[in-house]
């Protein structure tokens, strides 16, 4: 199902995704849900049709207790150790899911890229930046939506880092 425009019929978060981003950046977010689920990258990659590199990863991290936002490309993981060393903080771990909820105002799985509760530091894989297409989740784990590069370098704001290994 694609919802362009019309945010009747979404799910509620994927519209409240929408709406956010929508009166804050104004960016029009095309959101498509698949009832099969795009619970992990693979998923979404095979839902949308694209390359598992296409697929943009927003995971969250506690840095010294600071929530963090990683963006990277579906296939790659963040070396925590790496990270830490970085950003010049002592720790990086997960984010429990209640700091996901906090921070982001999403739950693990459907945290999008930006259009967060509260301003979240971000950073970037920047092989993201090597497609024309890239595709993220919209507020949940069955909903996704499409922006290039370029726009999410410009709503998220991330800063580059290298603390990506393939999984």
């Amino acid at each position: 199902m694609q919802i362009a425009g019309n945010r009747v019929g979404i799910h509620t978060s994927a519209a409240r995704f929408a709406e956010r981003v929508g009166d804050e950046y104004g960016f029009e977010a095309a959101i498509e849900e698949f009832l099969e689920g795009t619970k992990t990258a693979a998923d979404a990659a095979e839902a949308v049709g694209c390359s598992i590199a296409q697929i943009v990863k927003s995971l969250v991290f506690a840095a010294d207790g600071e929530v963090i936002v990683m963006l990277t490309v579906g296939h790659n993981c963040v070396d925590t150790d790496g990270l830490a060393s970085e950003l010049g903080v002592d720790t990086v771990r997960t984010a429990d899911p209640r700091e996901v909820k906090e921070a982001t105002g999403w739950s693990i799985g459907g945290v999008p890229p930006f259009g967060h509760e509260s301003s979240v530091p971000t950073y970037l894989d920047e092989s993201l930046l090597a497609h024309d297409r890239i595709w993220a989740a919209a507020g949940t784990p069955d909903a996704v939506f499409a922006l290039t590069p370029d726009a999410l370098c410009r709503i998220a704001d991330p800063e580059p880092v290298e603390a990506f290994v393939p999984a």
